[in-house]
């Protein structure tokens, strides 16, 4: 039986970890906002504001970087070209399709991820992670054939190759669990910043004060702040738990965009998006449940 001390703890590290969660689903609601779906040319609003926010969140995530324990590896190249591709990706797809789109299907990095380990790292293939790969699958292609010919199809593309490219970032990050995470997460961000710049730069999309603010925000609120809350909240309670809670972000993304902005979700989109959760309820419970009868 727990004592106080230890129940106190586990709710907190819960705690943590479900407010890093509800900011992280904090994307779609910003990027969707008036003052930013204003930010013009549309093609350069996606990298405009995919490189301002890294470059906040960077700044934001710095102090807590430990500086000794820098050093150079090889994966770090992987991992913030990953990054920098998926940061452009996820928030230009924001710009083209629905919230709904993006989010479902930059949550494919985690069968992508499990792909990336098998050819790469040399992992099994286990058969819960084949089950759940064939929900994705399916899900993805409900998505992708339902916007094949309309205006939402670039979106729908890029969704895709956010998730792809964050399944980079998965599998990089494994392969340096030993190094300091807030070194890791920050140099993403300025590498991130620092590759879309120049094309920013050159581009005519100039945020106003409004825009500069929400932008701020996006980088700050949404990305920087619940790095730090949940590598906290992993000090409480167990690495398993810590990763299914997040699961709910999917779900709330496009809630918060049609409750302030009334941004509907299509049915494909809907169906589509019910069996890419499917497949990572799927993937994780049954991990969970494995890894916890053993104990």
């Amino acid at each position: 039986m727990l004592d106080d001390s230890t129940t106190r703890s586990i709710s907190r590290g819960r705690l943590l970890v479900v407010a890093a969660a509800l900011l992280w689903s904090t994307s779609g609601v910003i990027v969707k906002s008036p003052p930013l779906q204003q930010l013009m040319p549309q093609s350069e609003r996606g990298p405009t504001i995919a490189c301002y926010r890294a470059a906040a969140a960077a700044i934001c995530l710095l102090p807590f970087v430990n500086y000794s324990r820098i050093r150079f590896r090889p994966a770090l190249v992987p991992l913030v070209c990953s990054f920098a591709a998926m940061n452009w990706l996820f928030i230009s797809a924001m710009t083209y399709t629905t919230a709904a789109a993006a989010i479902f299907l930059q949550y494919t990095s985690t069968f992508w991820a499990s792909l990336f380990g098998v050819v790469f790292l040399k992992e099994p293939l286990e058969r819960r992670n084949m089950v759940a790969l064939g929900f994705a699958l399916a899900g993805i292609s409900w998505i992708v054939a339902a916007d094949w010919n309309n205006e939402r199809f670039w979106g729908t593309l890029m969704g895709l190759g956010s998730g792809f490219a964050y399944g980079g970032v998965v599998v990089s990050l494994r392969v340096l669990r030993e190094e300091n995470g807030p070194w890791l997460i920050a140099l993403c961000h300025v590498v991130s910043c620092g590759v879309l710049l120049p094309w920013v730069l050159s581009g005519s999309a100039v945020p106003d004060g409004m825009q500069w603010s929400m932008i701020i925000l996006l980088g700050v609120m949404q990305m920087a702040i619940p790095y730090v809350l949940f590598s906290r909240g992993l000090r409480y309670i167990p690495i398993q738990e810590a990763a299914l809670i997040p699961l709910f972000e999917p779900i709330c993304n496009p809630l918060w965009v049609w409750l302030v902005w009334n941004e509907s979700i299509p049915g494909p989109t809907l169906i589509g998006g019910a069996m890419i959760a499917a497949g990572l309820c799927l993937r994780s419970l049954r991990g969970w449940k494995v890894r916890g009868g053993g104990q």
